[in-house]
């Protein structure tokens, strides 16, 4: 099915629940409105957004036994949302959970949207409302829908890196821990603003309708490393490597993709050089702040896959623990 089709089939099915009375027009109710069987215990889900207006693409592993509570761990992709890459197709993120009691939902969507409520609509990227959607709006769902515990972490690369830090901040406590692998999380600084309007640009949005123009306030009240103060009692995972060439930049961890490979040397490696100066500013801003959490700086490797499956393997038992 093309993404036209599957998008005019949603609406179509939005409108059916509406003249059925499933939804009002005054409060549509989120809920999951498509539900496909995968490989072993994975669903292909689509949850419509009342806040968005629109259904949202996921996939969720299920817990190793569905029929006992467990807990959500959300697994959040970079600017693309996942469309070049993702955690299912690029890590072992199936296989590493697949024995594990834990509800895992891979979200396939918010290219560009640094996952917050944007203040406007944008022309190119719609309504942005990931914020009310990851807090309010999702998480019950899958609680009510598949044996969730109601308590939930949360963790992201690249620009998601940054997501986790603001939604922990959004909604205190709801996140019992985050994990950040290669993101920036500085925002409102001179630097950190480029970095953001440059991931909104490639998706071709406009960051002003996110947070404003760069003078605005929401650029201030959005930036976690401003307020790292307000994530005690959350716990934190941070981590990044150096740009250098690692141990993942051969032909064995692209799988022998040449392309892949040249990418992560032309551009994963400055790419990543910037990541590590951010984490290192925050370490310090969490340090001053007095709170805790856990870096992994590693001394090499560039912005890729394979080392945000590293990192994802060595955080876990963290959000095990957290999780309880």
């Amino acid at each position: 099915m093309s993404e036209r089709s599957r998008r005019a089939g949603t609406a179509l099915l939005a409108a059916a629940l509406l003249l059925a009375g499933g939804w009002t027009s005054t409060h549509a109710r989120a809920d999951v409105v498509e539900s496909r069987p995968g490989p072993g215990r994975q669903l292909e889900l689509e949850v419509y957004s009342a806040a968005m207006n629109r259904a949202v693409r996921m996939t969720l592993l299920r817990a190793a036994d569905p029929a006992t509570p467990a807990p959500t761990l959300y697994l959040l992709n970079g600017s693309s949302g996942g469309s070049d890459g993702n955690w299912l197709d690029r890590t072992d993120v199936a296989d590493f959970f697949a024995d594990r009691q834990v509800n895992v939902v891979v979200l396939l969507d918010g290219a560009g949207s640094y996952f917050t409520d944007w203040r406007a609509d944008d022309p190119v990227l719609g309504t942005q409302r990931w914020t009310t959607f990851l807090t309010s709006e999702l998480p019950p769902i899958v609680d009510r829908e598949y044996n969730g515990t109601g308590a939930n972490a949360i963790a992201g690369i690249s620009m998601a890196g940054t997501s986790v830090f603001q939604l922990a901040l959004a909604a205190p406590g709801f996140y019992r821990a985050i994990g950040s692998y290669s993101g920036c999380v500085r925002t409102s600084d001179p630097k950190g603003q480029a970095i953001v309007q440059a991931v909104v640009t490639t998706q071709r949005g406009t960051a002003a309708n996110m947070w404003g123009p760069p003078g605005d306030p929401a650029w201030r009240a959005n930036d976690p490393y401003l307020h790292a103060d307000r994530l005690r009692g959350t716990a934190v995972y941070v981590a990044t490597g150096t740009g250098l060439w690692g141990p993942h930049e051969n032909l064995r961890s692209t799988d022998g993709d040449l392309i892949q490979l040249m990418y992560q040397l032309v551009f994963g490696a400055p790419m990543e050089a910037v990541a590590n100066v951010c984490t290192r500013q925050l370490q310090e801003r969490l340090r001053t702040a007095g709170i805790p959490a856990t870096f992994d700086l590693r001394p090499t490797g560039t912005h890729s896959w394979r080392y945000w499956q590293d990192h994802l393997h060595t955080s876990w038992p963290m959000f095990e623990a957290a999780l309880r």
